[in-house]
């Protein structure tokens, strides 16, 4: 079944992305307790993910990680129209022997695969993905086939049409596909001095509950 496949999936870690994901939560959590004034003049929410994305980029850079704003683009072809995408990507190395890996950070995972009229079991499997993914780009890429199969086999049943934007190659061109890496330097301002009010946004969320992998034990990859 395509949710034993798409868990199975969710829960193979690295000790490298594990490490990254405690980092990310920690930082959302502080940025969310805190708060944070943009260049928009509007304390850190949803509808800020440019400016979100800048400050944790910034943040995981100060605890050492090499982590860069990503911007891909790609043009239209007969399958599918032209788009751009932002993600964060962190680059490391799970030993010295290997090579450099691309660990994805996405902020808003499980909303880029929802559908507003899919069916209860398609509904059921993107219930399971973390709102938030951090993970190697190879697992992310084993992800899109798993959830765009799904979102294929749920309008075929539906006898309707699947739209061009939900293909599996537009789907992978956001995150798979060659990037702009852009390094951010400190905005002016930064973090407000006062504790912000609780608001309703993307960050008001437990990790630990919708990143299963966050309960799993490091292991060291040799």
């Amino acid at each position: 079944m395509l949710w034993l496949h798409l868990q199975a999936t969710l829960y193979r870690t690295s000790s490298l992305e594990a490490e990254i994901r405690q980092a990310t939560k920690d930082t959302l959590k502080e940025i969310n307790g805190v708060g944070m004034h943009c260049l928009c003049g509007k304390l850190v929410a949803g509808d800020c993910r440019d400016c979100l994305q800048r400050e944790i980029s910034i943040r995981l850079q100060n605890e050492g990680y090499n982590c860069a704003i990503c911007k891909s683009k790609w043009k239209r072809s007969e399958e599918i129209p032209s788009g751009e995408h932002t993600f964060l990507e962190v680059v490391g190395k799970l030993s010295s022997k290997k090579g450099e890996v691309r660990v994805v950070i996405e902020l808003n995972f499980r909303a880029e695969f929802e559908m507003a009229k899919a069916n209860q079991e398609y509904n059921q499997l993107i219930s399971r993905l973390p709102e938030v993914y951090v993970g190697k780009a190879e697992r992310l890429k084993a992800l899109i086939k798993i959830l765009c199969s799904a979102a294929k086999k749920c309008m075929k049943e539906k006898k309707m049409h699947l739209g061009p934007w939900r293909k599996h190659k537009y789907m992978q061109s956001k995150w798979i596909a060659t990037c702009e890496r852009t390094t951010p330097a400190p905005l002016p301002g930064g973090f407000s001095a006062r504790p912000a009010k609780p608001r309703a946004s993307m960050l008001t969320y437990d990790l630990l509950e919708t990143l299963p992998v966050l309960h799993c034990t490091a292991v060291k990859v040799l």
